[in-house]
């Protein structure tokens, strides 16, 4: 929540030097350089060599993406040193951090020619204290962005994204008091519609202190006290409460008040639960119709940033008829679990574990699960969220089945109150589909993606498929779909048609109202997306065109179809197909 809190936003021009070959790191032994560019030096005489200048260097804005700011970057990976200035003037008995939303995907950085730390990932916020070392004016911020791909990276070197390099999300001081809420928990208890848990984490030197806790609407107020850690953990009585739903989304404004520090947020509370092949929200049956997104902005090219961003493509989601959305495959910035929240959208979160990572690297678990621990610190008061998923299209091996249990009882450690997926793989023998993945024993939702009608068989080869599973578990279709161009025409059997779109999803709907523990969809994708892995010019240019609306806004026939389809779910009140 860190908006709520003071403090100044360091958004906008900053200056930017790119640096392909590293010169501003490394000498050409490509050992690191003890003056590198993180310094920001200048020459002391006429004589001195300097061969950068920040000052003089071009402007990048932030938040955003290099690819899309300069024609020349469209396809760049590498390192991109950003430079920004500023003033502050700490208060006494104030603390002072930078926080970054997100940075892809190596970024060190320094304050004042220092180093304050590394952060690898691209999608998860982090932050330094910088208290000791500001000064009231001509203090400097440095970060050398490094946007390569990494076989032990998580993702690792292929995806089927675009590989947006710089300062992606925002920017800001956080100014907070000398012991401040470092963090907090309130959500209903597992179980329970009229029961809240709240936790509190005080950092600081005065750990033990009173506090209180009130959402005002309802007059509860509770008042208790941390131990000698800066802890507390309780539960609350909390009947009267209207639950969170796609149908009633509603909010409340609480507030923590401990002696030195208050903060506030507005959030909703719901029950989200299974019950054999059942989803269960607030005890009651509900279906997910639901659609993928991709953090891509949804009217100009490049990384999705901020609110209204955010607030366009959910929108289009409500106006698909979806009460759910799957944020592929990383975890989005805060303000789309923010908005889906305000709009009544159930949210799936994911993280990039995708495809042929490094099973058997332990760096590379130590890096999935601090993403997946910062992804559910920074979004666990969020009711939107009803699944963490811990990977996308994994091929099994026992190596895969040990990384991925292993993040499933770090998920599960850290929060008991959602439910547990991942996009597992399917065996199809003819025509019969069978889901028998070992990773569904672990899962509360099983997920799956197929793409009948595209990558494999024809559209009209959904009525013959029969589907079992080995699983007394409900099953979420993560994914299916085909390409269109928008507007172009042809007959049904013709690819790159809106036609040929629109027969597979008619076909594939009418497969999966078959389906008798299906409880949920999102079909791919929303918007049309960038891609490197799609070049066929004149047809995808770069973009997965799957999209069931174009990257100019326009709306293709599918959208229609499934508009049609989830209308007629809603109007069966979310249950089965079969009913």
């Amino acid at each position: 929540n860190s908006e709520s809190r003071a403090g100044q936003s360091l958004n906008g021009r900053w200056n930017a030097i790119i640096d392909p070959y590293e010169n501003g790191y490394y000498d050409y032994r490509y050992e690191p350089l003890r003056n590198g560019y993180f310094k920001n030096a200048k020459p002391a005489t006429k004589s001195d060599l300097v061969e950068y200048d920040f000052d003089a260097a071009a402007v990048l804005h932030v938040p955003g993406d290099w690819n899309t700011q300069r024609e020349n970057l469209f396809f760049y990976e590498g390192t991109v040193w950003y430079k920004k200035s500023f003033d502050y003037a700490l208060a006494h008995n104030r603390r002072l951090f930078l926080h970054f939303g997100g940075a892809n995907y190596d970024a060190k950085t320094y304050l004042n020619g220092d180093k304050l730390g590394e952060h690898r990932g691209g999608f998860t916020p982090f932050e330094y204290e910088i208290t000791q070392r500001v000064k009231p004016d001509g203090n400097f911020i440095v970060v050398k962005v490094d946007n390569r791909r990494l076989r032990e990276g998580v993702p690792t070197v292929n995806t089927d994204w675009w590989n947006y390099g710089g300062l992606t999300r925002e920017v800001r001081l956080i100014d907070v008091p000398e012991t401040f809420i470092r963090d907090y928990s309130i959500a209903l208890s597992k179980g329970s519609l009229s029961e809240l848990e709240l936790s509190v984490k005080l950092d600081g030197h005065a750990q033990k202190q009173r506090l209180r806790f009130e959402i005002q609407e309802t007059g509860l107020t509770k008042q208790f006290s941390t131990n000698d850690t800066g802890y507390a953990s309780l539960r609350i009585a909390a009947s009267g409460l209207e639950l969170w739903s796609p149908e009633h989304p509603k909010l409340y404004r609480i507030r923590i008040m401990s002696e030195t520090d208050t903060i506030s947020d507005e959030m909703g509370f719901r029950q989200i639960e299974t019950r054999k092949s059942e989803v269960l929200l607030n005890g009651k049956p509900v279906f997910l119709r639901g659609i993928s997104i991709h953090e891509e902005a949804p009217l100009r090219s490049g990384r999705a940033t901020g609110i209204e961003d955010s607030r366009t493509l959910l929108q289009w989601a409500k106006e698909l008829g979806c009460n759910y959305v799957r944020l592929a495959h990383y975890p989005h910035n805060e303000t789309m679990a923010r908005e889906a929240e305000r709009l009544g959208l159930m949210v799936w979160a994911e993280i990039p574990v995708y495809w042929t990572i490094l099973w058997d690297n332990p760096d590379t678990y130590a890096n999935a699960e601090q993403q997946l621990c910062d992804m559910i610190s920074r979004d666990k008061n969020r009711a939107s969220i009803i699944i963490w998923s811990v990977a996308n299209e994994t091929p099994r091996s026992d190596a895969r089945l040990a990384f991925l249990n292993k993040l499933i009882t770090q998920a599960r450690h850290m929060d008991q109150t959602r439910l547990i997926s991942a996009a597992t793989e399917l065996t199809q023998t003819g025509d019969k589909i069978l889901l028998d993945d070992p990773l569904c024993a672990s899962l509360d939702v099983i997920g799956a993606n197929e793409y009948i009608g595209w990558y494999s068989g024809k559209p009209e080869d959904c009525r013959k498929k029969a589907w079992s599973t080995n699983f007394d578990k409900p099953l979420v279709i993560s994914e299916f779909g085909a390409s269109a161009v928008i507007g172009r025409h042809g007959a049904p059997d013709e690819r790159w048609t809106e036609e040929y779109q629109a027969n597979v999803y008619t076909e594939q709907l009418g497969m999966l109202r078959k389906i008798t523990f299906l409880r949920g969809m999102s079909p791919w994708i929303l918007v049309d997306f960038r891609s490197p892995r799609r070049p066929l010019a004149g047809v995808q240019d770069y973009y997965n065109r799957k999209g069931l609306i174009s990257n100019t806004g326009e709306r293709k026939e599918a959208f229609y179809i499934l508009q049609r389809f989830y209308d007629e779910m809603q109007s069966m009140h979310d249950t089965r197909f079969d009913h």
